[in-house]
């Protein structure tokens, strides 16, 4: 299923933080169904004060991506307004909304449907896994728990979620297998690309996929794995993911991998740093056209 221009119709996009908002927003400029799906294991800032304090998923990469799908509203706009000062200073307005409305309810997609409806936005908001859950990196020597921690750990060679079997929603499992193309990153590699990737049943989603996996190449090495791209296509390899295509910008000295399609395109913005997000919906929705 294409659109009328060529392009990919129905687009999954994985990954957190402000990569996955990016693509999302370059996805916006091609895509007739979209489908954020989200890592929620983040335990930092607002989203891990959250989490120890009512339980459930973190909100914050989920209130990125209604921020980038939503209709320009005031309530989209103000999803990241802070609060300045008492108990809940600190707390991104759009934070409490989403565990609000999923303590409320106890039903974690029925609930970010309805932030969906709130924001008017333009693609659906998918968690990851149905559950809380943890990142464990591994050193090689020790693991390390939690997302902040495997953010600051080095020598990371593997990542899993704890807990292990920690199942995905029905519905992220068919939002990826019917996807005309899935889009991976940008983003931090472990916290954000990897860890969205590592539940069972959407790693088997990914392998079942009816469209293309392109892998969003970061600008530069991120602190996180400071790495080659072939090394963050050999741990996706690792862990059960491989990517289609690797998408990189024309500009980057970054060595492209082997084994894999790699394209390259003006994809970042005036200063280097980020994506552009007109450009990178211009070269996602090109890569569809020339496979």
């Amino acid at each position: 299923m294409t659109t009328s221009e060529g392009g990919p119709a129905r687009v999954c996009a994985l990954g957190g933080g402000h990569g996955l908002a990016t693509s999302l927003r370059a996805v916006r400029g091609y895509a007739e169904e979209i489908t954020a799906v989200v890592s929620i294991a983040d335990d930092g800032g607002s989203s891990g004060r959250i989490r120890s304090a009512i339980g459930g998923p973190a909100p914050g990469d989920l209130r990125r991506c209604f921020e980038a799908l939503g209709d320009g509203s005031m309530l989209t706009a103000e999803m990241g307004w802070r609060f300045n000062g008492g108990e809940l200073e600190g707390h991104a307005l759009g934070n409490l909304l989403i565990a609000g409305l999923i303590a409320a309810s106890d039903d974690l997609v029925s609930a970010l449907d309805e932030v969906c409806r709130l924001v008017g936005s333009v693609g659906r908001v998918l968690p990851a896994t149905s559950i809380p859950v943890d990142l464990v990196a591994d050193t090689g020597e020790w693991e390390v728990e939690g997302q902040v921690a495997v953010h600051r750990a080095s020598g990371v060679v593997g990542l899993r979620l704890d807990p292990s079997d920690a199942t995905a929603p029905p519905e992220t499992v068919v939002a990826i297998e019917s996807a005309d193309q899935v889009v991976l990153g940008p983003g931090s590699f472990f916290t954000s690309v990897l860890a969205a990737t590592l539940s069972d049943d959407v790693r088997v989603a990914l392998g079942r996929r009816a469209g293309p996996l392109v892998l969003v190449a970061n600008l530069t090495r991120d602190r996180e794995s400071p790495m080659d791209l072939a090394d963050h296509v050999q741990l996706l390899d690792q862990h059960g993911v491989l990517p289609d295509v690797v998408l990189m910008d024309d500009r980057s000295e970054r060595t492209p991998p082997t084994g894999v399609e790699v394209v390259r395109a003006s994809i970042a913005g005036r200063e280097g740093r980020i994506h552009d997000p007109v450009l990178l919906g211009e070269a996602l929705a090109s890569c569809h056209r020339n496979m």
